[in-house]
């Protein structure tokens, strides 16, 4: 091979390396751009094509309702000598009920938490069964009205009475008077619940649409609700709301709702109203229990963050899920937090500050 030649070829294997290497380098840079677009970045955000500005945020996880535990809901006492309770502020949610006397009841749904005490335990109403089911939740309770009792039978409720469950279930403690003292907890239902062949998990969704985004309801039509107030017949119940926790604190009877074990005051992020007509049941009692006309369309408020909203409360069965919508007929979202659900008479003058 000639000089010429042999210079030609060496040329010609220096661009091949060169073109080579430019390859390499476009190849590389592909590879970075693809992993620059469609991973996580510093910011634990997510790079997407997709999304109008190539920017979509990560989707934190609901820290109230969050898990496979099926609920757990137990019937609380909420006369005078019942109070202060243990395990209000534990619940993710909270209903209260009208019951005999114009007096109210809660029942309070635990969910994924392990609550060393539950109480005062107390005897079951049939209209909160309603929300026991909604909810997929192990219904617990200390006795029974007899349509409550009917009523566990015929809809094949799953649940725990503690007049038939062993002393290590449920047990009286000695610094409030019976019937007012029977508490349990969340382990000794679980365990109660394995030897009734219940389920433990449940795949339900939540009743409420929450957000990890701070709501705050200021459309035009939020009304200033820095102070709630609800009478039922026979007891009055207030909500204040606290600008450095951002939840309101509960008062009932003019008296600050207080937990039984910390002594904290008892507080929810979220409220809801819903107004129900409620009246006397015929039962073989004859003790001026009450009925409630849940089902179907009624008016409400939600409220947060010092402000309310006009609200409707759907409820097509019993069984059924209630969906709380606003007044343009959107599921509202709800703040990622505890609620506390107040079922009024229809006529209660339900007032805000």
């Amino acid at each position: 091979m000639s000089r010429k030649e042999k210079k030609n070829s060496k040329k010609k294997k220096i661009n091949i390396v060169l073109v080579i290497i430019a390859l390499l380098v476009i190849t590389a840079g592909a590879l970075i751009a693809t992993k620059f677009l469609y991973h996580k970045d510093e910011t634990n955000e997510v790079i997407s094509l997709g999304s109008e500005d190539g920017r979509e945020e990560k989707k934190e996880e609901i820290k109230i309702y969050s898990g496979q535990d099926r609920p757990i809901a137990v019937m609380i006492d909420n006369v005078d000598g019942a109070r202060p309770q243990a395990g209000l502020n534990d619940a993710y949610m909270v209903y209260e009920i009208t019951v005999e006397g114009g007096l109210t009841r809660l029942m309070a749904l635990f969910k994924g938490v392990n609550i060393e005490k539950i109480g005062p335990v107390r005897s079951s109403r049939h209209y909160f069964l309603d929300y026991a089911l909604e909810n997929d939740a192990i219904y617990v309770h200390y006795g029974w009205s007899p349509k409550a009792e009917s009523d566990i039978s015929t809809l094949k409720v799953n649940n725990i009475n503690g007049i038939t469950e062993p002393s290590s279930t449920f047990w009286r403690v000695s610094d409030k008077s019976s019937p007012h003292n029977a508490v349990t907890s969340t382990k000794k239902i679980l365990d109660s619940a394995k030897s009734h062949n219940y389920r433990t998990t449940s795949d339900a969704k939540s009743i409420l649409k929450y957000t990890s985004k701070e709501i705050d309801l200021d459309s035009e039509n939020a009304i200033l609700a820095n102070t709630v107030n609800l009478p039922y017949t026979s007891t009055k119940v207030k909500y204040v709301y606290n600008e450095e926790t951002k939840k309101y604190e509960r008062y009932q009877d003019g008296k600050l709702h207080k937990d039984w074990t910390t002594s904290n005051a008892v507080s929810t992020k979220n409220i809801i109203i819903t107004y129900a007509k409620n009246y006397n049941l015929q039962d073989a009692e004859n003790k001026g229990r009450q009925d409630l006309s849940n089902i179907g369309t009624l008016d409400g408020y939600y409220i947060t963050n010092g402000k309310a909203i006009k609200i409707t409360c759907t409820k097509d069965s019993r069984t059924a899920k209630t969906v709380y919508k606003d007044l343009e007929g959107n599921e509202i979202q709800v703040n990622d937090g505890n609620t506390f659900v107040q079922i009024v008479p229809i006529d209660s003058n339900v007032t805000f500050e």
